[in-house]
C-alpha cells in the first residue's frame, strides 16, 4: 500500500489549522499540523512533505524565519512553501517571502477552491517525483542484476571451456596412445576405460546443461509414480559409486528400516541424490567420509547427505543453490565444475513439492545437505 502524501500546516491558532485540514482533506492525503515554527522543525526532521503551508505572523519564530531554516536544511530545502498571510502583502514583504523560498502567497481569508487547486498541483508533482525515484531504483537494481548475470555468464563460459577441453584433450591423447601401442591389449584396455570415463563426464555435463535449459523453459516433465525411497537411494549410490571409490572415500549408509513410499519420478529423484553424493565426493579430500541417511519426519521423508570435506564459507551459503555458483577454498581438492549441479537439484526437489537446505560450520568443516520430500499416502 502506498504511503499517504503529507502536507505540513503551520499556524499558531488551532481554529486555522482545523479549517485548513477540513478544506484539504481527501483520500491519500495526510495533513500534519504544527502550532509553532519550532514544532514544525521537529516534524521536518522525521517526515517527508509534498508542501508546507506557513502562517507568516506567529509568535517566536515567524513564517519567514521557518522558511529560511527549511531552505538551509538538505532534508527540507526541496519542499514547496506557500505563505498564508492576513496582513497586507506589499512588495517588500513578498520579496522577503520569495527570497526565503516561497512559491506563492495566499491572502486570508482563504478561498477553499484556490488552496485546494494549488495543493493538488504540488501533491501531483511530489507523487511524480516519488514514482520517478522508485523507477530509478528499480532500473539501478535491474542494471546491477544484468551486470551480475553478465559476469556469471562470462565465468560460466570460461569454466565450460575448461571443463570441455580437459576430457577432449584426454580423449585425443588416448587415441594417440592407442595408435602407438599396437598389440599391447592390456594397456589398450586401460586406455579405453579412461576414455570411457571421460566420455561419461562429457555426457553428464551436456545432460546437466540440457536439464537446466528444459526446466527454465518449462519443458521438463516428471513421470511421477509410487516409488520406494530405498530403491531410489540404491540407484543413486550405484550412479555415484565410481567417483566415490576413485577418491577412496568411505560411504556409510543409514536408512530407515520400514518401507517409505514417495510420489515421484524415479530417475529424477535418483539424480538428485546422486548429484549430492557426487558433490560430496568432489569436495572432500581423498580418503574422506561421506554419509547417506534417510528417516521419517512427520509426513516427510528426510534424506541427508553429509561429508567431512572443504565445507562452505558463511558468505557463500546463501548463494550455493544459485546457478553457476561454485565453491572453492583455493585448495587442490576443490574440483572444477559448471556450478549448475546444486541449482538443478533444488529445482528438481521443488518440482516434487520438497525442500533442500544446507548446514555447514564453514571452511574445512564439512557440509550436510537435507532434502525433505512428502511421503506418499
Amino acid at each position: 500500500m502506498t504511503d499517504p502524501t503529507k502536507i505540513l500546516l503551520v499556524d499558531d491558532l488551532d481554529e486555522n489549522l482545523l479549517a485548513l485540514e477540513g478544506i484539504l482533506r481527501r483520500d491519500g492525503l495526510e495533513c500534519v499540523k504544527a502550532r509553532s515554527g519550532e514544532e514544525a522543525l521537529e516534524l521536518l526532521l522525521v517526515g517527508d512533505f509534498a508542501l508546507a503551508l506557513l502562517d507568516v505572523q506567529m509568535p517566536g519564530m515567524d513564517g519567514f524565519q521557518l522558511a529560511e531554516f527549511m531552505r538551509g536544511s538538505e532534508r527540507s530545502r526541496h519542499i514547496p512553501i506557500i505563505f498564508l498571510t492576513a496582513g497586507t502583502a506589499d512588495i517588500q514583504r513578498r520579496f522577503r517571502g520569495y527570497e526565503a523560498g516561497a512559491v506563492d502567497f495566499i491572502q486570508k481569508p482563504i478561498e477553499p477552491d484556490i488552496i485546494r487547486s494549488k495543493a493538488r498541483v504540488f501533491c501531483d508533482l511530489y507523487e511524480q517525483r516519488r514514482q520517478l525515484a522508485l523507477q530509478r531504483d528499480e532500473l539501478e537494481a535491474y542494471a546491477i542484476n544484468l551486470s551480475t548475470a553478465n559476469r556469471h555468464k562470462n565465468e560460466f563460459l570460461a569454466i565450460l571451456g575448461h571443463e570441455l577441453r580437459n576430457p577432449i584433450m584426454a580423449l585425443g591423447a588416448g587415441l594417440a596412445l592407442l595408435k602407438r601401442r599396437g598389440e599391447d591389449i592390456e594397456k589398450a584396455q586401460s586406455i579405453r576405460i579412461q576414455m570411457e570415463s571421460q566420455i561419461a563426464h562429457l555426457s553428464r555435463l551436456v545432460e546437466d546443461l540440457l536439464d537446466i535449459s528444459r526446466i527454465d523453459q518449462g519443458k521438463i516433465s516428471l513421470k511421477k509414480e509410487r516409488v520406494e525411497l530405498a530403491a531410489v537411494l540404491g540407484a543413486a549410490i550405484e550412479l555415484s559409486r565410481p567417483l566415490i571409490d576413485n577418491e577412496r572415500h568411505t560411504l556409510s549408509v543409514d536408512l530407515t528400516p520400514q518401507p517409505v513410499w514417495l510420489n515421484g519420478d524415479f530417475t529424477r529423484l535418483s539424480q538428485v541424490v546422486s548429484n549430492l553424493l557426487n558433490n560430496a565426493a568432489k569436495y572432500t579430500p581423498p580418503g574422506g567420509k561421506i554419509g547417506l541417511a534417510a528417516r521419517i519426519d512427520d509426513a516427510y521423508a528426510e534424506i541427508e547427505v553429509s561429508d567431512n570435506g572443504i565445507g562452505i564459507s558463511p558468505d557463500m551459503q546463501s548463494k550455493i543453490f544459485d546457478i553457476f555458483t561454485q565453491v572453492s577454498n583455493g585448495s587442490k581438492n576443490a574440483k572444477d565444475g559448471l556450478g549448475i549441479g546444486l541449482a538443478l537439484v533444488k529445482q528438481l526437489v521443488e518440482m516434487h513439492g520438497g525442500t533442500i537446505a544446507l548446514q555447514s560450520a564453514g571452511l574445512n568443516a564439512g557440509s550436510i545437505f537435507k532434502v525433505r520430500l512428502p511421503i506418499f499416502t
